[in-house]
């Protein structure tokens, strides 16, 4: 029934979509296989895209030409600028989704494209040829050939969901787990492991009382996440809610603990620390009388409310008793409990950095099978390994993105040096040069590489030139007008602003952090004028330029210190034993972790700055 394909996508999640989608675009004849046709690009926790560093992913998917951002507009049901009161490289977009319209519109999506085919089967088994993959077996018995195969699991392989004392096989709710690749790929020489995440509970909307909540509606003017005219910004938006736990809720909570997986350790496998269950909140904040609880819609229509903040593993009847002692919820009816799964992943570190592993060629992983959590972490990876595979087939040079150049270059990074036992999330902590990599500006530093891989089209190339030269003009304008004492100290000293000196520049007065272009244009008549002439989008880039230029210099020269770093390539190969100065530590480190630069090596835990300084020395020479 089949022919070989290019390459072979198993998991229809997050990152499998992206992979099949970035992969068929690009010209690969691709064969998408899931173990369920109803559940492509299934949201299995939050109805919800972006927030904290994620919503910087989404813009840098959606600059390459990747789709995660066009299917959150078509689906959004709410739109948040979050950190809107900080520095714009922490403004990070959040977007509320309708679940059953984001799968659709996915499903859709994915089936507009000509060189991509489906299968529903479960993937038993990688197929190697002389330590090469050549194809996979299903369930079915059925071999399928591919020059390459893209493995984005999620949390099927040998899923197990945990509620209270009852323990049962599945990869969600509702779903069989996956077998047999684990077994394989450790017998084949790969390292493996378990993590855990978990879901709350769903409860009926009509039984909550939203008066004993506060309100927490979506912004007054609300953008999007794509950069393209396809898509436009929510005309309506509904409401999420927030509410609290209380002394109560925690009583009846640990009245279940002793039957809980997580403290009578049935599982084994360790959780997000950023986004830990109820029980864990209780036990580990102790000294706090109440947690926030968001109350978040799952659509547009639905009844379903996703409660946000309550994940929990505890028995089904313990989660509904505490429950209803939250107000608001003390007549809620209860959808289904939240669980926990476990399940197993691979340690990034086994990958080169364009996620092809470095045992098996052409074998590629994103996702949760790398030990992250996340959509926006996972739809990332899924893109790289998408590029990267059609790439590798077709002998094109690869795709790596660096650490200075984009969210995903840290996220990446990360993974395949640094050893983790936990899912990996990303935040805008974890960026060194997170001035540089604004959620704003993504299309202008990455959609040109998107159009040249083949990925981009031409006309989202001309919008960002078009835009790049908007913003010049703009900034030109700014340094060439001028406001003078004389005839704005009065208006400035009426309006509380600190009067000037001297005659100076728009540009110049924007590096006060009280003066905005949205002030300024007040007075004078000529940049009200010249505003006109340019969109939202431009304006806001002039303004952060002008009044981050300082910052953004010294960013853009410690970037070119870091990429001296990247430039020294190591060999594969190279031998560390025959430098008998390395740290004992810094040698083993670096025979199992292999990287690729100087740059990757500084940042493996356990090689320390000597071991780096005796490294360049020796590359040196």
């Amino acid at each position: 029934m089949f022919s070989e394909y290019d390459i072979i996508v198993v998991g229809a999640g997050h990152a499998g979509c992206e992979a099949a989608a970035a992969a068929a675009r690009m010209g690969s004849h691709v064969l998408l296989i899931t173990m369920n046709m109803g559940t492509i690009a299934q949201m299995s926790c939050n109805p919800a895209m972006g927030g904290i560093a994620k919503g910087q992913i989404i813009r840098e998917i959606d600059a390459l030409g990747g789709l995660s951002g066009i299917i959150t507009d078509k689906s959004m049901i709410q739109f948040r600028m979050l950190n809107k009161s900080k520095g714009p490289a922490m403004w990070s977009p959040r977007a509320q989704s309708d679940r059953m319209r984001f799968a659709e519109e996915w499903r859709l999506a994915l089936e507009q494209i000509n060189n991509l085919d489906f299968w529903q089967d479960l993937v038993k088994e990688i197929l190697i040829e002389n330590g090469r993959v050549i194809g996979v077996k299903t369930a079915m018995g059925l071999s399928i050939r591919a020059k390459a195969v893209i493995l984005t699991n999620g949390t099927f392989l040998n899923g197990a969901i945990h509620i209270g004392e009852k323990q049962f096989k599945g990869g969600r709710t509702g779903e069989k787990s996956a077998t047999g690749l684990t077994e394989q790929l450790t017998n084949l020489g790969f390292e493996s492991g378990r993590m855990k995440t978990g879901t709350p509970p769903r409860v009926d909307s009509r039984t909550l009382d939203y008066t004993c909540m506060e309100e927490q509606p979506g912004d007054e003017n609300p953008s999007k996440f794509s950069f393209l005219d396809s898509t436009i910004p929510l005309t309506k938006q509904r409401s999420c809610h927030v509410t609290y736990t209380n002394k109560r809720v925690h009583e009846l909570l640990e009245k279940g603990f002793d039957q809980s997986p997580m403290f009578n350790a049935r599982i084994q496998g360790k959780g997000p620390r950023y986004c830990p269950s109820i029980e864990d909140k209780i036990t580990r904040f102790a000294e706090r009388e109440r947690h926030q609880i968001f109350v978040e819609p799952e659509g547009w229509n639905t009844i379903e409310v996703y409660v946000n903040g309550f994940s929990s593993s505890l028995p089904e009847d313990i989660q509904y008793h505490a429950l209803r002692a939250i107000p608001g919820f003390e007549n809620a009816k209860m959808f289904r409990p939240g669980y926990a799964i476990e399940y197993d992943y691979f340690p990034a570190t086994q990958l080169n950095d364009t996620l092809e592993t470095r045992l098996i060629s052409n074998l590629y992983f994103a996702g949760q099978i790398n030990g992250t959590t996340g959509y926006e972490e996972a739809a990332c990876q899924g893109l790289v390994a998408g590029i990267n595979a059609h790439r590798n087939i077709n002998e094109l040079g690869k795709v790596v993105f660096s650490r200075s150049e984009a969210y995903i270059g840290v996220l990446i990074d990360d993974l395949i040096t640094k050893s983790s036992d936990e899912p990996y999330r990303m935040f805008t902590s974890r960026a060194e040069f997170r001035i540089l990599l604004r959620q704003d500006n993504a299309d202008l530093r990455l959609t040109e590489l998107g159009y040249k891989i083949g990925l981009a089209d031409e006309k989202r190339m001309s919008e960002v030139q078009k835009k790049q030269l908007h913003i010049n003009q703009l900034i030109d304008t700014l340094k060439e007008l001028k406001l003078n004492p004389e005839s704005t100290n009065n208006s400035f000293i009426e309006s509380g602003i600190v009067p000037i000196r001297e005659r100076q520049t728009i540009y110049q007065l924007l590096k006060r952090p009280e003066l905005t272009i949205s002030i300024l244009k007040k007075y004078h008549e000529s940049l009200s004028n010249a505003l006109e002439n340019y969109g939202i989008e431009v304006i806001e880039q002039a303004e952060i330029q002008a009044k981050y230029e300082m910052y953004i210099q010294k960013e853009k020269e410690l970037v070119e210190k870091f990429k001296r770093l990247e430039n020294c390539h190591i060999s594969p190969g190279f031998d560390y034993t025959q430098i008998k100065a390395l740290s004992t530590e810094g040698r083993e480190k670096l025979k199992k972790h292999k990287p690729t630069t100087i740059g990757q090596a500084s940042k493996i835990s356990g090689v320390s700055p000597a071991d780096i300084a005796i490294l360049m020395v020796y590359m040196g020479r």
